[in-house]
């Protein structure tokens, strides 16, 4: 009994019935065209990255067209080409989102030059210099991390140009070209602190990234573009009170990829001219007892 019913109705001229076997017949169709698709990607590209790109499109623009096709089958007012197509290219648009946004943000790049080649930058938590730019994505050689300073980790990262959109970028070399690196020296109450302050303003300004003119004349350049403005750009030595002593610091400019470097040249020449003074001491935290007699 019911077994007729089910026949009577398959073979019956009822719409509901007509739509289901094309519905069937497209998807049966494009499964089809999904297996030749994925057949020649396989014989076509042994590179497995480009391989995993083109199958994962392939994959997402078979889909869109499956659905915007039995869309249209259930849908009597989809029935114009313009709004056919309208929603065919609204399905690849959501479909290909993170490709289009990665596309776009290469225009940006290439168009508004937020960084170009080789600039060092930081965008979210990754910083690095930028060795190479595609449609797609950027590649940076990594700095930092587990390294002090600055350094190389050796790493290549690759990051979707779409992140300019999402993320907060920081330019080293865009702009002025230079960064004011800060050096914090404790020593204790019981030292000579104005000695070790005019020692340190003496070393900071023997430092070789301290060439004034240039400075001036990049600063002066670069104001042009950006609003950027210093009343001093000679090295300053902070004073300040904390716990366990008097803290000197030295703040100071260096080109971005030289900062390790004078870091530790400061340092050394700082051993070197307080080891001559013995009523400067370096200080450290310490905890005291006092005993009432």
């Amino acid at each position: 009994m019911i077994f007729e019913k089910i026949k009577n109705l398959m073979i019956s001229d009822s719409p509901f019935i007509v739509k289901i076997g094309y519905s069937i017949a497209v998807i049966t169709l494009f499964l089809l065209l999904r297996f030749i698709i994925s057949k020649i990607i396989d014989k076509g590209t042994s590179n497995h990255k480009n391989r995993y790109l083109w199958h994962k499109i392939s994959k997402y623009f078979t889909f869109l067209l499956t659905i915007i096709l039995v869309g249209r089958i259930w849908t009597n007012g989809v029935q114009t080409i313009a709004t056919y197509f309208g929603l065919l290219s609204a399905g690849i648009a959501i479909a290909l989102r993170d490709v289009i946004t990665n596309l776009v943000g290469w225009l940006f790049i290439v168009g508004r030059q937020p960084f170009e080649i080789g600039d060092r930058i930081q965008i979210g938590e990754h910083a690095g210099d930028v060795i190479d730019l595609r449609p797609f994505d950027f590649t940076i050689l990594e700095v930092g991390n587990w390294v002090d300073a600055d350094q190389s980790t050796g790493r290549i990262i690759s990051i979707p140009n779409g992140k300019i959109f999402t993320q907060e970028l920081a330019n080293f070399d865009k702009g002025f070209g230079y960064i004011w690196n800060e050096i914090p020296i404790v020593i204790t109450f019981e030292s000579d602190w104005q000695k070790a302050k005019e020692i340190l303003q003496n070393i900071a300004n023997k430092q070789p990234e301290n060439i004034s003119k240039k400075m001036e004349k990049q600063l002066k350049k670069s104001s042009k573009k950006f609003m950027i403005h210093y009343q001093k750009l000679t090295p300053k030595i902070y004073t300040d009170v904390i716990d366990f002593g008097v803290k000197l610091t030295i703040r100071y400019l260096c080109e971005p990829r030289k900062r390790r470097g004078s870091t530790e040249n400061i340092w050394e020449n700082i051993l070197i001219e307080f080891a001559k003074n013995k009523n400067i001491n370096f200080a450290y935290p310490t905890t005291r007892f006092y005993q009432e007699s």
